[in-house]
């Protein structure tokens, strides 16, 4: 991440990139005033040891208007989200309206130069920090809320600028497509404008910043697992993105391919297993249903027999002995089956119920 901070922090050292950056994607009123001619990178000695010390800011001023009156740029180079962001900002800000007030880069009537605090956010994720410091603050009762701080910045989220709200012929535009690029040929097409774009020989800075980044940080992240050669010129770049990128585009898909493979034998197991659990419930209910069905049938039998045992018995016990005591009855009713084969057989002999029961 520190080669792409300081890549950054290239390319955003040349006036090219800011004057883009501010006429393409600094949608106010207050832009047209500027002078962007005289758009000037602020050395060490305007900002303070803490301020310097930081390797990811860059700081411009620019005249607006026909005084001279400075807008210093402080951008923030983020690939991921920062919750205190805006307090982060309102630090760096106040140190550099400290810097100034200390080195006498103050108007003659007293006032500070306006500044924009502005963010690069180049990550995947959604921004959902606050850009006002008042999101930082809780709700505060009453009147002590006048004394809530003031701050806010200017986000530029390059992965949710739309590819038909960028600017054309625009340098930074030409940063967010290669940012959110996802093939060799989109790079290719990015790179074969800007070799358009910066032919002249006073823009060899800029080139060299744009290959440097390209070829160190973008197609690295891009190309991952494949050799990236050196250059030095975009139009190395280009050269090389045409004669290899069927070659990585065959690896890609014979690598697509295999994956795909063992995805496929993967998803396969897990849905024959699945089936395989399926068909073995399925089997063991029908199973399950069939002994039931065979256990029901036998235990119904056996108590089919009993009862018809008992019947027969009683229907002979009221024909030689009269009708029967309750208390018979209900003996007869919880007798077993081998009780009730035993009095079958007594009832031939038996004289009198007292005999047949006792």
């Amino acid at each position: 991440m520190a080669d792409h901070d300081h890549s950054y922090k290239q390319l955003f050292s040349h006036p090219e990139l800011v004057r883009d950056l501010l006429e393409g994607f600094v949608r106010e009123d207050w832009v047209a005033d500027l002078a962007l001619e005289t758009l000037e990178r602020v050395n060490g000695t305007y900002v303070s040891d803490d301020l310097r010390e930081r390797e990811n800011d860059v700081i411009w001023r620019v005249r607006m208007g026909g005084s001279w009156v400075y807008v210093y740029l402080l951008i923030e180079f983020q690939s991921s989200v920062d919750r205190f962001m805006a307090l982060r900002l309102l630090t760096y800000v106040a140190l550099l309206y400290q810097d100034l007030v200390k080195n006498g880069q103050v108007r003659g009537d007293g006032l500070l130069p306006p500044v924009l605090p502005l963010v690069l956010y180049n990550g995947r994720a959604r921004w959902n920090a606050p850009v006002r410091l008042a999101g930082l603050i809780q709700d505060v009762p009453g009147s002590l809320g006048r004394y809530r701080p003031a701050f806010r910045y200017l986000l530029l989220d390059e992965q949710r600028f739309p590819d038909r709200r960028l600017p054309a012929g625009n340098l930074v535009s030409a940063i967010f497509r290669l940012e959110k690029s996802q093939y060799p040929e989109d790079v290719r097409a990015v790179v074969s404008n800007l070799i358009t774009w910066l032919k002249q020989p006073q823009q060899a800075g800029i080139r060299r910043a744009f290959t440097v980044w390209i070829n160190r940080v973008l197609l690295p992240v891009r190309l991952p697992g494949q050799e990236i050669p050196q250059v030095n010129e975009l139009m190395e770049i280009e050269a090389m993105l045409a004669e290899r990128v069927k070659e990585w585009t065959r690896e890609w898909k014979e690598q697509g391919l295999r994956i795909g493979r063992e995805e496929g034998i993967r998803l396969g197991r897990e849905e024959g297993l699945q089936e395989g659990i399926q068909e073995g419930i399925q089997q063991g209910l029908q199973q399950g249903m069939q002994q039931g069905l065979q256990q029901g049938l036998r235990q119904g039998l056996r108590q089919g027999l009993q009862q018809g045992t008992r019947q027969l018995l009683e229907r002979q016990l009221r024909k030689k002995f009269g009708s029967l005591p309750r208390d018979i009855e209900d003996r007869i009713g919880q007798a077993d089956e081998d009780q009730l084969l035993e009095w079958s057989d007594r009832i031939l002999t038996a004289k009198s119920l007292d005999e047949m029961f006792t």
